[in-house]
């Protein structure tokens, strides 16, 4: 009787800052030093199951708003692009909160939110599910 092995394909979707604030409770870096295709294919190769894709979803700011992190961001999806990881970014957009100081006065700093990339990461799972495009979703 011939091996009747099923293979599972997975292809791993990625939130750029959850995966970045549980590296950093994990390890304590203050860097985002992850590779998304490694740990996508070593969970994968643990399971058994053939990855086909990566995918990485993340907020970066805008030039003006940090130039630094702007350019770091810009470079770093760029290689995760030519490295065969599909890359959906977006804009962060800020908004005001009042900061109580240790003095009791109050200051006013302006806090990132990603906006849309839970949905958009959301949306792609769904979607590629619908058509049967991986049989897990990692």
């Amino acid at each position: 009787m011939p091996d009747q092995t099923v293979t599972t394909y997975a292809v791993a979707f990625f939130d750029g800052q959850n995966l970045f604030q549980h590296a950093k409770a994990a390890f304590g870096h203050f860097h985002p030093n992850y590779d998304p295709r490694s740990l996508a294919s070593a969970v994968c190769e643990s399971k058994g199951w053939r990855l086909t894709q990566v995918r990485f979803y993340t907020g970066i700011p805008t030039r003006e708003r940090n130039r630094r992190w702007h350019d770091y961001w810009t470079r770093r999806l760029t290689a995760m692009h030519r490295a065969g990881i599909n890359v959906t970014k977006r804009y962060l957009r800020y908004h005001e909160e009042e900061k109580e100081l240790p003095d009791g006065t109050t200051e006013t700093v302006y806090v990132p939110r990603e906006k849309g990339i839970d949905l958009r990461l959301a949306l792609d799972v769904v979607r590629m599910a619908r058509t049967n495009q991986f049989d897990a979703a990692l």
